[in-house]
């Protein structure tokens, strides 16, 4: 889900990730391979960097040489995206280079926007390797965008980074982490894009829904690699085995997550608290929910000034759980947050 550095953020490390991405996905190839998903290594065992010192140039080279293409954004993305061309209005809203690729970022945007309609925003794919993010969002898309048609305008940006897209990743190649970088100087290419798309409108949308997962590699890979490229010491958490949802802090909107979480449990199962009555490290609100404050920890679903704000979070490692399933689950989640949305205004 969510992580950069010190003791409060690292606890949003401990978000989705997953050590092998089922069904579609390639495997995802880590430095070491954990004998359980939820013990990890040390951070001393991470074979890049010395422990107990930040990464310098030197140690971000070598992690970033070890990173390999393992799928296609112009084929899984792209391609869908210009099958919807037809029915929605597809933007162009910035361009990635990291040589030798360069990745065009597109948003789709309902066709007969109007001035007068409330807006949603859907995001997917700040982490690249959360793959029912992007999949989940052109989903939507594809088979439900229409039925709101004249009700509301709709921005949907499926995959934010799409370079870790195809390395199945959490960072770019700077190995910064986009979800933790949207503000207006953000050091992140894929933030900065996008917060300049979402600025003129920042004041218009209602609702925005930030589709992510919770994967065991987020515990088995990346909070590692989080602890050794700062020179902290690893400390490992506990992947919650269920859908759940991130409501903002600063103003909770707690009807508007349980109809999500409703909606979903049709779906798929929901999270429950751990024995300490908490999420990924955060006291759980009500049923499959937690909170941050989105906008000071320059989290995706704080960029905009919608009331109505949430983070989804997809098990996608759950023997109970299907990669159809996962993507539905974002779906249900999408088409209750906007129900909702119409329903109370």
């Amino acid at each position: 889900m969510m992580a950069e550095s010190s003791a409060a953020v690292d606890r949003i490390a401990r978000k989705p990730g997953g050590g092998r991405k089922r069904g579609r996905d390639a495997t995802v190839q880590f430095p070491f391979e954990p004998s359980d998903s939820r013990q990890m290594p040390s951070s001393a065992t991470y074979p890049i960097g010395t422990p107990g010192q930040p990464w310098g140039d030197a140690e971000r080279a070598t992690w970033l040489s070890r990173q390999t293409r393992q799928r296609s954004y112009a084929a899984d993305v792209l391609g869908a995206i210009d099958r919807l061309r037809e029915r929605f209005d597809v933007v162009e809203y910035g361009r990635l280079d990291y040589t030798p690729d360069t990745y065009p970022l597109f948003a789709l945007r309902s066709r007969d926007w109007r001035d007068d309609l409330p807006c949603v925003l859907v995001t997917g794919g700040v982490h690249g390797y959360e793959t029912s993010g992007v999949h989940g969002a052109l989903q939507f898309v594809e088979r439900h965008a229409a039925d709101y048609a004249g009700r509301v305008n709709l921005l949907v940006v499926p995959c934010i980074s799409p370079w870790a897209y195809e390395r199945i990743h959490r960072w770019n190649p700077q190995t910064i982490d986009p979800n933790r970088s949207f503000r207006d100087d953000s050091p992140a290419g894929e933030s900065a894009a996008f917060v300049r798309l979402v600025a003129p409108l920042r004041d218009r949308f209602v609702a925005h829904v930030d589709l992510h997962e919770t994967t065991d590699s987020d515990e088995s890979e990346f909070r590692p690699a989080l602890a050794a490229r700062d020179g902290v010491a690893f400390e490992p958490g506990e992947i919650p085995d269920g859908f759940y949802l991130v409501d903002d802090s600063e103003k909770p909107q707690p009807g508007f997550q349980q109809a999500i979480i409703e909606a979903v449990a049709k779906v798929t199962h929901i999270a429950p608290a751990d024995r300490n009555g908490e999420i990924i490290g955060s006291t759980v609100v009500a049923p499959g929910t937690i909170r941050y404050p989105l906008k000071k920890l320059g989290l995706c679903a704080g960029v905009t000034n919608a009331p109505y704000t949430t983070t989804t979070e997809v098990y996608p490692d759950s023997p109970r759980a299907t990669p159809e399933q996962c993507n539905d689950a974002q779906v249900a989640a999408v088409r209750a947050a906007i129900d909702h949305v119409l329903a109370a205004s």
